[in-house]
């Protein structure tokens, strides 16, 4: 690597007018701890903005680099001596790093753990939860904290759109429509940032293309995209649904099941996708239970699927999931003779129980959907459940006392708020 490109590609990026954009949050903890914070998550979910945005709360003086640059494609692990060097001869001693897409470097987990040794603050970004992982787990164990970064959730959605959100919109018939109409927006648009701002769906394209070429089909050296493709065809045209790596096969016609498995643990590292598995006792058979797929925004699905924009049903599932996640649950589906969509797990036990629908106005529906939270409500001895639907409110309460809470998708997201 050339010194001096080094030193130009750094006060390049020095002197860019970040928008900082919509505030995300962060645990002001981790701001003064000594770990290492590392931000993760999907590509172009606002990683990069957030290490700005931390930059301007800390309001110290700092080195930033961000690696996900063409002129850096030669930095090796060898060069950080020389990063370190030209921060130093041209900004002086800091004791704070801001490191952006860091996994792009083969062995940086040295160099950071040799910065945390010498008792700096260390801030990194990257999108490759395996590679992450790994490299953590060999040289900093224990000496750093990850942060997941999601696309934005729905009251983020809401600020970038200039809505202003208030408690009373739960309570009037035109604050009720207004939080409906955003919702159903929401739904389609998803949470990428710079989709909401722009709707370009040539972004889209982009963003979908980079993950899957770059850091799928480069990063595993797999020779057939085209098959590739043709399962995140089919998986998108079925978010929510059940499947298996052999029924996956038979349709793309990929010759083994374990070529999806690692087909999709690749893409899963991206963040891309979740594999969500039926909840068992026995971890054996969880693991040869079918499983369900959810993707990271419905901007995607909606994207890349078959007819994904008219299954609002598959939408709002998947709204529900990825913020089950986001609020760092540990979740599972419950299967029995009903099924339910959604589980929380804290510890040894099942805490909390959700079914999805649109509407519960057709009578089938009803009752289809009630046997299958009460289903899990009885195999969890759970007290309550909740039913996330478009627009429906409802308390139902059953002879011994337990309730189901029947509420609208955009209430559900925002109460807590």
């Amino acid at each position: 690597m050339n010194k001096e490109l080094l030193r130009q590609v750094i006060y390049e990026q020095k002197a860019q007018n970040v928008d900082l954009g919509i505030e995300r949050y962060i645990d002001p903890t981790l701001l003064e701890c000594p770990e290492v914070v590392v931000i993760t998550g999907v590509r172009r979910c606002g990683k990069s903005v957030l290490l700005h945005q931390i930059q301007k709360r800390r309001e110290e003086k700092d080195y930033y680099l961000n690696f996900d640059d063409e002129r850096l494609i030669s930095f090796t692990v060898e060069d950080f001596q020389m990063l370190n060097e030209v921060f130093m001869e041209d900004f002086g001693l800091q004791k704070t790093y801001y490191l952006d897409e860091i996994q792009n470097i083969q062995g940086w987990e040295r160099f950071i753990s040799r910065l945390y040794g010498q008792g700096c603050k260390v801030f990194v970004t990257g999108s490759n939860a395996n590679l992450l992982s790994r490299e953590l787990a060999t040289f900093l164990t224990g000496r750093h904290v990850t942060v997941e970064l999601y696309p934005f959730s729905f009251l983020e959605f809401l600020k970038l759109e200039q809505f202003e959100f208030k408690h009373e919109y739960f309570y009037t018939t035109e604050g009720k429509a207004r939080l409906s109409s955003q919702m159903r927006k929401y739904l389609k648009i998803g949470g990428f940032p710079q989709y909401i701002r722009w709707g370009s769906t040539n972004y889209l394209s982009s963003l979908y293309n980079d993950i899957l070429y770059k850091d799928v089909v480069v990063r595993n050296r797999i020779n057939n995209e085209k098959q590739l493709k043709e399962m995140m065809y089919y998986l998108a045209s079925n978010a929510t649904h059940r499947y298996t790596y052999n029924s996956v096969a038979k349709v793309v016609g990929i010759k083994t099941s374990d070529t999806i498995k690692s087909y999709l643990g690749f893409i899963e590292d991206t963040y891309l996708v979740y594999q969500l598995g039926k909840f068992d006792y026995s971890v054996g058979a969880q693991m040869k239970s079918p499983k369900k797929i959810y993707f990271i925004d419905n901007a995607i699905i909606n994207k890349i699927g078959f007819n994904a924009t008219d299954n609002l049903g598959s939408l709002l599932e998947n709204i529900v999931c990825v913020e089950l996640l986001r609020q760092g649950k540990e979740i599972y589906y419950h299967a029995d003779t009903q099924e339910c969509d959604f589980i929380v797990r804290e510890g040894n036990q099942i805490v909390q129980s959700f079914q999805v629908t649109v509407s519960l106005n057709d009578p089938r529906t009803r009752e289809r959907e009630m046997k299958g939270v009460l289903s899990a409500m009885d195999a969890y001895k759970l007290k309550e459940g909740y039913i996330i639907t478009l627009e429906e409110y409802e308390e139902v309460t059953i002879d011994d006392g337990r309730c189901i809470h029947v509420l609208p998708v955009w209430k559900w997201l925002l109460e807590k708020h």
